[in-house]
């Protein structure tokens, strides 16, 4: 019930506090109590943020990590696929891809913007090349 209402709200179990990303990290305890992380700890919250970062949800990310072995990389056996993260991760990929069009609408009317207020041959250092 709690997550379905953090969906509808359009919040994405972030929360370390609450089982977010601290759930994914797994530390050991110094004798003073605090948290010590070795090396590969350190990488895998650099791949998190970044994945959060993304747009990510920890749900999904905490169903892919175990399969990430490079930024760029996934290692996944098929099997260990199940249809209900393969639909999650689908809709994903849906989701960024309709930020990534409206981000390049923005850009393209920003772009278009600017090229109506500044005459052509105008140049600066506020001017941008254009093009991707």
């Amino acid at each position: 019930m709690a997550q379905q209402q953090k969906q509808r709200d359009g919040q994405h179990g972030r929360d370390p506090g609450r089982g977010g990303c601290a759930a994914l990290l797994h530390p050991e305890r110094a004798e003073n109590g605090y948290r010590t992380y070795d090396a590969a700890a350190v990488y895998r919250v650099q791949q998190i943020r970044g994945l959060l970062d993304s747009g990510l949800t920890t749900e999904i990310i905490r169903r892919i990590l175990p399969f990430l072995t490079g930024p760029d990389e996934i290692h996944v056996n098929p099997e260990c696929l199940t249809a209900e993260t393969a639909g999650l991760l689908r809709g994903e990929a849906q989701r960024i891809q309709q930020r990534i069009d409206c981000l390049a609408r923005n850009r393209d009317a920003i772009l278009a913007y600017l090229a109506a207020v500044q005459p052509a041959s105008a140049s600066g250092p506020d001017r941008e090349p254009e093009g991707d």
